[in-house]
C-alpha cells in the first residue's frame, strides 16, 4: 500500500470523493486497471477482466453523476463478482473445465442490483470449482494467491474476491460462504466478510452447491462499506425459495 493510492480507499471514502468531484469514476476505474494489469499474472484472482466495458460503466457512471443524477455510494464504484455470480453476456464458468464457454443470459439478483446502484464491473474472479473442494492446480485457471505473501493461500472458494479485495485490484467483490468462504478469505486477508443471515440476500442465478447452506456476501476493507453493500443487495427476490418476505426483524419476533 501507498499513501494517495485510490486503490485502497474504503467505498465510503470513494463515494465521498466522487460525491465532491475530487476523483472521478473513470480515473478510479483506470487506476484499478492498471494495476490488475501489473498485479493479476502473480496473484490469479481475476478469471475475466472487463477492461472496456469497466471504462463504458465508469463513464456512463460520471456523466450521470454530473448530471445530478447520483444512485448513491455505489455509483462509480469498481467491484469484482466471484466467478459463480451469473452475468448476462459476460462469461460464468464456475471454475470448471466443464462450464468453459458457459454466457449466461441473464443476471443474478445481486448482480443486477449492483449494476442498478451504477458499480463498474471489472471482472469476474477465481474460484475453488463449483465454490468446493480446495486449492487446486488441475482446473482452467491457476488457483488466486494470498497478496500479503504470494506463498500462502486466501482460504476458501471466495479466494479470488478476497485476495482481489486485499491487493487492491477492486474495492469490493462479492463471495459465497456455504462452508467458511467468506469468512475464511476475510480472516486471511485482512478483510471484513460479511455472511448475511439466511434467506437476507438473494441467490438466484448464483451457481449453487446447498441450498440450505449458501449465503451470498461481500468481502470489503471495512465493515461500514460492507454495511454500505448490504443496503444495496438486501431484499426480497421471488426468484430465491429461501428468500425472506419481510422488512422487520426475525418473524418470531413478531408472534402472537
Amino acid at each position: 500500500m501507498t499513501d494517495g493510492d485510490p486503490c485502497f480507499l474504503s467505498i465510503a471514502e470513494a463515494a465521498s470523493l466522487i460525491g465532491a468531484k475530487q476523483i472521478s469514476p473513470v480515473e478510479l476505474t483506470r487506476a484499478y486497471l492498471d494495476r490488475i494489469e501489473r498485479l493479476n499474472g502473480t496473484l490469479h484472482v481475476y478469471v475475466q477482466v472487463l477492461h472496456d466495458e469497466a471504462l463504458a460503466a465508469a463513464r456512463a457512471a460520471e456523466a450521470e453523476i454530473t448530471a445530478g443524477r447520483y444512485r448513491g455510494p455505489l455509483h462509480g464504484i469498481a467491484i469484482g463478482l466471484k466467478d459463480i455470480y451469473d452475468t448476462a453476456g459476460i462469461p460464468t464458468e464456475g471454475g470448471s473445465k466443464s462450464c468453459l464457454g458457459r454466457i449466461p443470459a441473464k443476471d443474478a439478483t445481486t448482480t443486477r442490483l449492483l449494476k442498478e446502484a451504477g458499480a463498474v464491473l471489472l471482472g469476474k474472479l477465481t474460484t475453488w470449482e463449483f465454490a468446493i473442494g480446495g486449492t487446486a492446480f488441475d482446473t482452467p485457471f491457476p488457483p488466486a494467491r494470498n497478496p500479503w505473501n504470494i506463498d500462502h493461500d486466501p482460504a476458501g472458494s471466495s479466494s479470488g474476491s478476497g485476495a482481489a479485495v486485499a491487493a487492491g485490484l477492486c474495492a469490493m467483490a462479492m463471495g459465497s460462504d456455504t462452508g467458511g468462504s467468506i469468512r475464511w478469505p476475510a480472516a486471511w486477508c485482512g478483510l471484513a466478510g460479511l455472511k448475511p443471515t439466511y434467506g437476507r440476500v438473494s441467490r438466484a442465478v448464483i451457481m449453487p452447491l446447498s441450498f440450505s447452506l449458501d449465503h451470498a456476501g461481500p468481502l470489503t476493507w471495512t465493515v461500514e462499506d460492507a454495511a454500505l453493500v448490504l443496503q444495496v443487495i438486501a431484499g426480497h427476490d421471488p426468484g430465491d425459495p429461501a428468500s425472506a418476505n419481510q422488512t422487520t426483524g426475525p418473524r418470531w419476533l413478531s408472534r402472537t
